[in-house]
């Protein structure tokens, strides 16, 4: 399936919002969560304090997937160091998912993590959790930092991927 991704602006807003709540819903990983689904939904914060991209089909301009690029210090990272990038809330319209979406939005991150000199990419995922999306990033050259696994909540256990820039 041929994508093409960029910048979300305010009209793609809602529709971001909608498919990654209805991603992260299908993954299981709403379940007994008591508030992430309105961070996930609150797309114009996350545009305030990083860059939202997103999937779109090239002839309709469907939005099909979206991803949240933070640097270092930014309200949305958790992981990344000084000169690094992360991304974080990737997600991909149930319906539009195994088409190649996430990996032209995490090639997209990569991309714009080199074209800004950073030394590394972080990602996390969540224990248990979206096994395809571990496939994805080991397939591209993300992996495993166990020293930098997290626990935000009880019972919410996240792996610390990273994709060294530098090689």
């Amino acid at each position: 399936m041929s994508v093409l991704v960029r910048s979300a602006g305010p009209a793609d807003f809602a529709a971001v919002a909608r498919l990654t709540v209805a991603a992260y819903e299908a993954d299981g990983q709403l379940k007994g969560e008591t508030g992430y689904g309105v961070v996930l939904a609150d797309v114009a914060t996350r545009a305030e304090h990083g860059d939202v991209l997103v999937a779109v089909d090239p002839v309709t301009d469907a939005v099909l997937g979206s991803v949240t690029f933070v640097l270092p210090g930014s309200r949305y990272a958790e992981l990344s160091g000084p000169g690094e990038a992360e991304f974080r809330m990737l997600a991909v319209d149930p319906a539009a998912q195994g088409r190649g979406v996430g990996a032209a939005l995490v090639d997209a991150c990569v991309a714009r993590a080199t074209g800004l000199g950073c030394s590394a990419v972080m990602i996390c995922v969540r224990d248990g959790h979206a096994a395809s999306a571990q496939r994805l990033y080991q397939r591209r050259g993300f992996v495993r930092v166990p020293a930098k696994d997290w626990s935000p909540l009880a019972g919410v256990d996240l792996l610390a991927l990273r994709l060294d820039l530098t090689a």
